[in-house]
């Protein structure tokens, strides 16, 4: 299915009738949801468009809320190796509505990231955090900082 994030070149295998798609961040190849195929497209937008280094980019890594254990799925780190975009990704089939915004930002009370981005493939909305409270911008580039 096409996206609002550029093509990309992919490698897909079926191993016991799952499809697979290769994870160049994980180095391994991930069962082909409709989730992961939005976050494949983001990580490579990222790195090809956005010149995020793929040692500075974690994906599906364990986060404790309240006491609950969670996954985020895409955070940019910065030179220092602090959070600077926490993206939540969804499924083309997911509406961005209020319950997304909550969850990534409940995930960025921990983490701390400068700019909190949603997407499902489809569409995108990213914003900046400041003490001010958030405004929507551009995904970000890399800047290291």
């Amino acid at each position: 299915m096409d996206l609002c994030f550029p093509a990309f070149d992919y490698k897909v295998v079926r191993r016991n009738g799952i499809e697979m798609i290769f994870d160049i961040i994980r180095k391994k190849y991930v069962v082909l949801t409709p989730e992961e195929w939005v976050r494949q497209h983001i990580v490579h937008f990222l790195i090809e468009k956005k010149a995020y280094p793929e040692s500075l980019i974690a994906l599906e890594r364990k986060i404790v809320i309240a006491s609950m254990t969670r996954r985020f799925d895409i955070v940019c780190f910065d030179k220092s190796t602090n959070p600077m975009l926490l993206i939540e990704c969804k499924a083309p089939s997911i509406s961005l509505d209020q319950s997304v915004f909550d969850q990534a930002f409940n995930y960025n009370d921990v983490l701390g990231a400068r700019f909190v981005m949603i997407s499902n493939g489809y569409t995108y909305m990213c914003c900046e955090i400041s003490k001010k409270g958030f405004k929507l911008c551009d995904i970000p580039s890399f800047s290291g900082s």
